[in-house]
């Protein structure tokens, strides 16, 4: 199954989003809701797994949150806890069988897992363990870790995750759930944004805070890199795996994979992104006559852009919602005219005009080029190309599914090649300091640290495998 849109093609994606929930007598409602919330992390599958204390109930499927449940599935989600999950898959492949959250039996009991993000050992623990005696019912990274806490020794199920979890590396929001316990985690380095709200007496978790508001609960705070957090019949307390060190948060959440209207350490993802576009006007100015960004990602930042030039911002580009998802065609003369089905340029606004078209990111280029070409045929005189993150040299191995290194086209041209290459009358890059600066700057930030790893190829962890000479999983 093949879930990517004609322009997809192009784009990052992100791996997954978790939610979760402890307390409430609607948590599989509320989960449902949580879900849809955070669908731009993910459009694969979708699942959900509550408990009344009693068993699990479960369902999982394929496809969009609206399209895998439906009233009368939510109701057989009996229970007041409740986590679930929606998938993109970067490791493990598609399809029912890697459809989250994973449920597993064992000496402890039932357990259900839900991680967003991505182990860079994985390879390496999944052959110790099938070469134990382990039998793997999925390709994901997520039952890795539910073996190693079955394989476990030690007494509780805290300590078993424990354990597990320092055995793992890489980047990870994880969700387990038994008949009478929460427990949330987060990986020692905070890769993966991971909140927790409370909704009356509930406790919430989830991949952003967009998905507090739609349900209404509060953000409390944000699970902190090489933390665990417990929620049973005596309470929350909470406990550490790893040291206490300063957190490494996905710079492209930031950037293009986080909704506007979350805040990630304390900053608004809106206001970061207009302020990306202010660093790149100020770093880039350009004469034109109309700003536009490329929707809905960079619509921000175009913004800001035009805010800081005086430039005005117009609708130069309009996306069509409702392309079908598998829209994809083999000839490239088909693939054009998917590209104008799934976004359009507004001939009244671009005809005639110099355009600042400002973008989040370029992967491969062709889409970049096809929406140059667009502009030009509806009439700009001069499609001037700004990016409000720096060149995507380096692929990522945290739960963003990333070309390899060789079709990144940034890693093997210059960016006057890039340039000649999409049509554009020119073409700069926010620098990475800025585009740091315009995180950090943003109103209600504090400085923290940003994994930087796509753009100057430092991975904030060690790279196992495959991996190492530039492939992807």
């Amino acid at each position: 199954m093949c879930d990517e849109s004609i322009l997809d093609l192009d784009e990052l994606n992100e791996e997954c989003g978790v939610f979760g929930i402890y307390g409430h007598p609607d948590a599989s409602q509320f989960t449902y809701y949580g879900l849809h919330a955070l669908q731009h992390r993910g459009q694969e599958s979708a699942g959900i797994v509550s408990t009344n204390r009693d068993k699990f109930h479960v369902h999982r499927g394929t496809g969009l949150v609206t399209e895998v449940f439906d009233n009368e599935r939510i109701r057989k989600l009996k229970g007041n806890i409740a986590i679930g999950h929606v998938r993109y898959s970067t490791a493990g492949g598609t399809g029912i069988a890697n459809a989250q959250p994973l449920v597993f039996n064992f000496a402890k009991g039932e357990l259900a897992i839900a991680t967003n993000g991505n182990l860079v050992n994985a390879n390496r623990l999944r052959k110790e363990l099938e070469e134990t005696g382990s039998i793997f019912q999925t390709t994901t990274d997520t039952e890795v870790i539910a073996h190693l806490i079955a394989r476990s020794q030690a007494p509780t199920l805290e300590e078993a995750v424990k354990e597990a979890l320092g055995r793992v590396v890489g980047a990870y929001a994880l969700l387990i759930l038994t008949n009478d316990q929460l427990i949330a985690a987060e990986d020692p380095l905070g890769l993966r944004p991971f909140s927790m709200g409370v909704l009356g007496e509930a406790h919430v978790f989830s991949s952003e805070t967009c998905a507090f508001d739609i349900i209404g609960a509060d953000f409390w705070r944000e699970v902190e890199p090489g933390e665990m957090i417990i929620i049973d019949q005596d309470g929350l307390r909470t406990s550490r795996f790893a040291p206490r060190a300063e957190g490494k948060i996905c710079s492209f959440e930031y950037v293009y994979f986080a909704r506007p209207d979350s805040n990630i350490g304390g900053i608004n993802v809106h206001a970061a992104r207009k302020r990306m576009g202010r660093v790149l006007a100020e770093e880039s100015p350009v004469e034109a006559d109309v700003v536009t960004g490329v929707p809905d990602s960079s619509t921000s930042a175009a913004i800001g852009f035009a805010e800081a030039t005086g430039i005005p911002y117009e609708l130069g580009l309009i996306k069509n919602r409702y392309v079908g998802r598998t829209f994809i065609q083999p000839s490239q003369e088909l693939r054009e005219q998917g590209v104008k089905m799934k976004l359009s340029a507004v001939r009244g606004v671009v005809e005639g005009k110099r355009v600042v078209m400002v973008d989040d990111s370029i992967v491969r280029g062709t889409t970049s080029r096809r929406i140059v070409n667009l502009l030009r045929e509806a009439g700009a005189t001069e499609v001037h190309v700004r990016i409000s993150s720096p060149p995507v040299k380096n692929p990522c191995f945290y739960g963003i599914d990333t070309p390899t290194r060789d079709q990144l086209v940034a890693s093997s041209m210059t960016v006057a090649e890039i340039c000649e290459e999409i049509g554009a009358d020119s073409l700069s890059f926010i620098s990475t300091e800025g585009m740091v600066e315009a995180i950090s700057g943003a109103a209600g930030g504090t400085k923290r640290g940003y994994c930087l790893a796509c753009f100057t190829g430092h991975y904030p962890t060690a790279i196992e495998d495959e991996m190492a000479i530039g492939g992807k999983r």
